[in-house]
């Protein structure tokens, strides 16, 4: 296929053995209100074996939209097609679909006036979920431009996003191959701390994120040996990044609660302990490096006490906390004698032996006592003035009165 023009997007498309949710996925780009001239479909066949190669060359000699499709050994994992879409894209934008899923009729029309107008790198257009969760939390409303310390787009690092292809140039951005899940997070990751600025679209579902019947899907695989490694890589990332500070601990939180948190589930307390000490081994070195106060006061008092008991290397303390969550125990709500902070008393507080400290109960972000919110006390009034203080102020006021009076008596 020759291209003659500059399409605005390039689909990229990796594919393997995904019929049929393929055809569903193909008709919606023809579907796009942008129209067949301004796109362009680069599908990667990564040696599929039912028929997905076949139909990606019948759909490319029928279809109004120029398509090109290159097929290849299988490379174990969606990195290496994606990659080579991006190299073969002439787009002035590139977006990642997913074989299994599909767009919205005007999600490319949409995200691309978004992000000419706005002048953004990376465009978000609302994802639903069609059998399956999809994240939520970032779509309250439309945006033309977010900062990523003060928004929720961090909580969706998924590839299915619009690209400006000159910042993936620019960069040298690509997919990280060595990593087997958690690279479209890195990838993400990078164009949004990088980029010239995120946009959200959250008033039309662009994209629909669909889970197969056969439950075979790429977020599911994977041993929870790879998710360690794709946090580790995450950690770093940010590290390498944004500067120690505030901002750097707001985007920590990310990788610890959406990611290490979730390998010490109270689904642990059914592994075998083999595994158990293994998870708190390969957990180790990310705390040691990565875990600060910073980090750990912008986490609930729950999650944040199990990142401690880790970082502890203290199973036993960490069973005990996971026993009292899913009991659904409520912890008391204690006051320290100043009032000016609030404390949730999970298991070990204020036990010595523990070896942990209070202000690892300490309510430091709004939280939950139960069905009631907690927040954080605000700053307690100042020192009481001592009498003598107070004497002083009373004498003066006497004498200002008695001045005042003595000045309406000459009127």
């Amino acid at each position: 296929m020759n291209v003659t023009h500059i399409p605005d997007v390039s689909v990229i498309v990796g594919a393997y053995d995904a019929m049929p949710y393929l055809v569903r996925c193909l008709e919606s780009v023809e579907a796009q209100t942008i129209g067949a001239h301004r796109i362009e479909i680069v599908a990667i066949d990564d040696g599929s074996t039912d028929g997905t190669g076949e139909y990606l060359e019948e759909f490319a000699a029928r279809s109004q939209v120029p398509t090109r499709v290159i097929r290849q050994r299988n490379s174990g994992g969606p990195s290496g097609p994606r990659n080579v879409g991006i190299g073969r894209a002439c787009g002035r934008y590139v977006f990642f679909l997913d074989a299994d899923d599909h767009l919205g009729d005007e999600a490319l029309e949409r995200m691309v006036e978004m992000a000419d107008r706005a002048g953004t790198d990376v465009v978000l257009g609302k994802v639903v979920g069609l059998n399956r969760g999809a994240p939520r939390s970032m779509w309250s409303r439309t945006q033309e431009r977010v900062d990523v310390h003060h928004s929720k787009v961090i909580y969706t690092l998924s590839a299915q996003k619009l690209f400006r292809r000159e910042l993936l140039d620019r960069l040298g951005l690509r997919f990280d191959e060595d990593l087997r899940t958690g690279e479209d997070a890195l990838f993400t990751m990078e164009a949004y701390l990088r980029g010239a600025g995120v946009s959200v679209i959250a008033d039309y579902t662009c994209y629909y994120l669909v889970g197969r019947d056969d439950g075979n899907h790429a977020t599911k695989r994977g041993s929870y040996t790879l998710r360690f490694e794709a946090m580790e890589a995450m950690m770093a990332l940010i590290h390498r990044l944004e500067p120690a500070g505030p901002k750097r601990d707001l985007l920590m939180v990310r990788p610890f609660t959406v990611g290490l948190l979730q390998q010490f589930a109270p689904g642990i307390l059914n592994q075998r302990e083999s595994e158990q000490k293994h998870k708190m081994e390969l957990a180790a070195p990310l705390m040691k490096t990565y875990w600060t106060d910073g980090v750990a006061r912008r986490i609930k008092v729950g999650e944040r006490l199990r990142l401690v008991c880790v970082a502890h290397g203290r199973l036993d303390l960490l069973a005990d906390v996971l026993r009292f969550l899913q009991a659904k125990e409520v912890p008391e709500l204690v006051s320290s004698e100043s009032g000016d902070k609030l404390f949730l008393a999970f298991p070990h507080f204020r036990d010595r032996s523990a070896g942990l400290r209070d202000a690892d109960y300490e309510v430091t972000v709004p939280d939950w006592h139960g069905s009631r919110r907690v927040e954080r006390p605000k700053s307690p009034p100042g020192p009481v003035p001592r009498p003598s203080t107070l004497r002083r102020v009373a004498r003066r006021a006497r004498k200002d009165l008695r001045r005042w009076r003595v000045r309406m008596s000459v009127g």
